[in-house]
């Protein structure tokens, strides 16, 4: 999501002065009878003031997504990173101000055309000091954009057409390994839990079908509600993007999960999600020394068919994942 430069309220202050300034040198330079001209100037300063900060206000809310036109995993995902509700308050601040200077321009304006030349500029002060006072009261709203903004700034890009596959699992279960396999992406990877610190996405095409793949922070085995903000933002992926779920379990346990809590967190993720498909995939299969691990997860997630057996470092498996996924895909185009 892409939100404009948002500056803050000294900046917006300081600018709108230096325009107006500007304004005023151009004004004393022209032909216009003295009297006149002292007026002119003043008046010339409030309307400049007054017009840059409505124009760059106007400009943010212009250039600002509304949030409920945009498809429901943009509106989630912005009210886990920054809350709806506050991006919207916030706008709306944008718009009063609007509305006061638009006053105070008129109502300044008039006074200074019905008062005496030598008053004109003690009215523009006056002018200037109601104008800072607005763009200050609404210093905290421009703060919270600016704030906005930078936590919106990465807002991955998704492909409404693709078939979309969602990962989903235990941190350090081997999900980036597996979508830099599969697809041209490149998230980071390494050994350590919330590996993945955002939603990493890669596409691939296969037979003129596009698919896309999004890699999803680590999930903790632990209520919705007591989520921390990364586990949120799988939450969202998984929620309005995944045509299908590709589960990995550890049965190696080298993660540092045991397959009973893995075994929980696919239940937990199968209840929430019981309309969307789940495919469980078996990876870091090499390191396994205990098969009775193996033999656990198979008892207690009740499939209807063999997991996939994957080894993800290697690419062993990999081909396997992308025949079901054309599979997956001919079977809801059929539907």
């Amino acid at each position: 999501m892409f939100l404009p430069n948002i500056p803050t309220s000294d900046e917006m202050v300081d600018k709108a002065f230096r325009r107006a300034k500007k304004a005023a040198a151009r004004v004393r330079t022209s032909k216009i009878h003295r009297q006149k001209k002292s007026k002119r100037i003043e008046e010339v300063r409030v309307q400049t003031a007054c017009q840059v900060i409505r124009e760059t206000f106007e400009d943010i809310l212009e250039k600002t997504p509304h949030v409920e036109e945009l498809p429901m995993f943009y509106q989630d995902y912005i009210d886990v990173a920054v809350g709806v509700d506050d991006l919207k308050k916030s706008l709306g601040a944008l718009n009063w101000a609007n509305g006061v200077l638009e006053k105070l321009q008129n109502q300044y304006t008039h006074r200074i055309r019905r008062s005496p030349p030598e008053n004109a500029a003690q009215v523009r002060k006056a002018a200037f000091g109601r104008i800072a006072s607005v763009v200050n009261r609404i210093g905290d709203e421009l703060d919270f954009l600016n704030y906005a903004k930078q936590k919106l700034r990465n807002v991955p890009t998704v492909d409404v057409e693709a078939t979309t596959a969602v990962i989903a699992g235990f941190p350090n279960v081997g999900k980036s390994t597996i979508l830099r396999q599969i697809t041209n992406a490149e998230p980071e990877v390494a050994d350590y839990p919330f590996t993945t610190k955002g939603i990493q996405i890669g596409h691939f095409e296969r037979r003129w079908q596009k698919y896309q793949i999004i890699d999803t922070p680590g999930l903790l085995d632990r209520p919705v509600q007591e989520m921390n903000q990364i586990e949120l933002n799988a939450m969202v992926a998984l929620e309005h993007l995944a045509d299908l779920i590709l589960f990995i379990f550890d049965p190696s346990q080298t993660s540092g999960f045991p397959v009973e809590n893995q075994v929980n967190l696919y239940w937990e993720i199968k209840k929430i999600f019981r309309n969307t498909p789940i495919l469980s995939l078996f990876n870091k299969m090499d390191l396994v020394e205990d098969e009775e691990n193996v033999k656990y997860i198979e008892e207690h997630i009740n499939i209807g068919e063999e997991p996939l057996i994957v080894v993800a470092s290697e690419g062993s498996g990999i081909s396997k994942i992308i025949e079901k996924l054309e599979e997956f895909n001919k079977q809801i185009k059929s539907e």
